[in-house]
């Protein structure tokens, strides 16, 4: 008869408390960076706060840190089409 293997989370469950406190502080930041509104700053700034809650997300909570790195690959290709085609967009509307 097989023995079943138990998987285990990949890190521990104070990692993840860490990682969601880091979001929460996060949060925190674009909340009053918003109410702020510190010249023009503040979408580039906005949008680079929600650009690291995404990276901590992707990696600890859907666990790409644990994956091999063909899959991590796969993954950070279209985030940075993505990335690029926001970029575009900012710089459009910078213009007009």
């Amino acid at each position: 008869m097989k023995q079943e293997t138990r998987q285990t989370v990949p890190a521990g469950y104070g990692t993840y408390l860490i990682v969601w406190l880091v979001l929460m502080a996060l949060l925190a930041a674009t909340v009053v960076l918003a109410k702020l509104d510190p010249f023009h700053l503040a979408a580039v700034t906005s949008m680079s706060i929600a650009a690291i809650k995404a990276l901590l997300v992707l990696l600890f909570f859907m666990h790409l840190k644990y994956e091999k790195g063909y899959f991590g690959f796969m993954i950070f290709i279209p985030l940075v089409i993505l990335a690029i085609f926001i970029s575009l967009t900012f710089s459009d509307t910078y213009l007009r």
